[in-house]
């Protein structure tokens, strides 16, 4: 199923990307989320205890504890329960693409104050290149990512001052608290080089040297943690737990400027 476009004009298209009822079909515009493994194996993202709960056209997924964890490789690690989106969103050439969506967080025996033992995260991610535009929410803490990884088969651009690289901002100006609402909006122009991230309205965050050009992204829906593997063990499982909630998101795309 492709995401059905609901507003055209000669200046921009909107999408909105939810259908949540349909997660568990194969029709579903959102799948699971993993990587092939150069063994043939595939890691999938998911919590087989989890909770996935849709009403009023949100997607709820709890994961009570998180049990999952990957030993020798971080980014297999880290992502506990996600969500890929089946469409990749095209930037148009030279112009603006524009995510918006709504999350929340509740978290369980997560360490005060630290935002990677247990969150919720809305990824914007290019496997072609290894870019990462994200929103992280916990119990308590905001933060933004601004990154270029080396997904298993991706193959990373060595541009710019810094060929791999992962920048969390933690915000203090967006104050949160369990289960609080927030409204993200990313924005990343083509043409101008740049990724802006909102909060509830304000821009919070922003960088205006994008070493590459970024084609597309795909989006994600996650559980997530932040733990360094330790000594060839995964340590970021300890009892701890997290409940995310997604709105559907909308997609804008603003074609370059004649």
């Amino acid at each position: 199923m492709t995401a059905k476009a609901t507003k055209k004009s000669s200046t921009a298209t909107e999408i909105v990307v939810g259908d949540f009822h349909r997660i568990l079909e194969p029709d579903s515009r959102w799948e699971l989320g993993g990587f092939a493994l150069p063994d043939g194996s595939t890691w999938q993202y998911r919590e087989p205890g989890a909770l996935v709960l849709v009403r009023n056209g949100r997607l709820q997924v709890s994961a009570m504890p998180y049990t999952r964890g990957n030993n020798n490789v971080q980014i297999l690690d880290n992502a506990k329960h996600m969500y890929f989106s089946r469409e990749r969103f095209e930037v148009p050439p030279g112009g603006r693409i524009t995510f918006e969506i709504e999350i929340s967080a509740r978290t369980r025996g997560c360490a005060p104050g630290n935002l990677y033992d247990g969150y919720v995260s809305w990824n914007l991610l290019d496997f072609t290149t290894g870019w990462a535009l994200d929103f992280f929410t916990g119990g308590d803490v905001v933060a933004t990512v601004y990154g270029r990884l080396p997904f298993p088969g991706t193959a990373v651009p060595d541009t710019g001052l810094a060929r791999a690289f992962c920048i969390f901002n933690e915000l203090a100006s967006v104050p949160t608290k369990q289960g609080q609402n927030h409204a993200y909006r990313i924005t990343y122009d083509q043409g101008a080089d740049t990724v802006e991230f909102e909060a509830d309205g304000k821009v919070v965050d922003r960088y205006d040297h994008v070493p590459d050009k970024i084609t597309g992204f795909i989006a994600a829906l996650g559980l997530m943690s932040e733990i360094d593997i330790v000594d060839g063990k995964s340590v970021s499982c300890h009892g701890q737990g997290v409940v995310g909630q997604w709105s559907p998101m909308k997609v804008t795309l603003e074609p370059k400027a004649e």
